[in-house]
């Protein structure tokens, strides 16, 4: 597991993969953001593009899986309440570069992708609480992505219930 500093290029990148990931999912998705720590300026990341795409439905991921493959998109199946629909682009086997999460618009986790990072984006305070968690985790959890991961999952549970109690929420963002 490796955390780096924020990169300011990351911004742009993600913004020219969002339009082509909306170009070739056309009428199919409603939008696609990016999201996760990357899309927070001065927030230490893992050096992974996280985007996320609202569907209309669920229905059409046999044709996103189509569309998404010329771009070198690999679909790692449905996590469900866990992160939605996977797919990951790879610079080299085992080397991603991108992390694609798809749901329905109507899903909740849309919501939290979008929620967490407006909160880290216009909070200092949890930015660096979160900074330092990550940067704790990555030390503890090196080799161990799923534990990185899943020891992620209480900060960010309780953040979105903080803001937004009512809603039923999942955390993987």
């Amino acid at each position: 597991m490796r955390i780096v500093d924020h990169e300011p290029g990351w911004v742009g990148l993600a913004a020219e993969v969002c339009r082509e990931i909306a170009g070739v999912c056309g009428e199919l998705v409603v939008d696609v953001q990016h999201v996760g720590s990357t899309a927070v300026a001065g927030l230490p990341a893992k050096p992974i593009l996280d985007i996320a795409a609202a569907v209309w439905s669920v229905e059409a991921m046999a044709m996103l899986i189509d569309r998404l493959e010329p771009l070198n998109y690999i679909y790692r199946g449905d996590g469900g309440g866990e992160g939605g629909h996977l797919f990951v682009r790879e610079s080299e086997p085992e080397v991603r570069t991108v992390h694609l999460h798809v749901v329905d618009r109507d899903d909740a986790q849309w919501a939290n992708y979008l929620l967490f990072r407006d909160l880290l984006r216009g909070d200092a305070e949890i930015r660096e609480q979160y900074a330092g968690l990550k940067t704790r985790l990555a030390a503890t959890f090196a080799n161990d992505r799923r534990s990185y991961t899943s020891a992620n999952h209480e900060f960010i549970r309780r953040l979105l219930e903080t803001h937004d109690p009512d809603l039923n929420r999942s955390t993987r963002t």
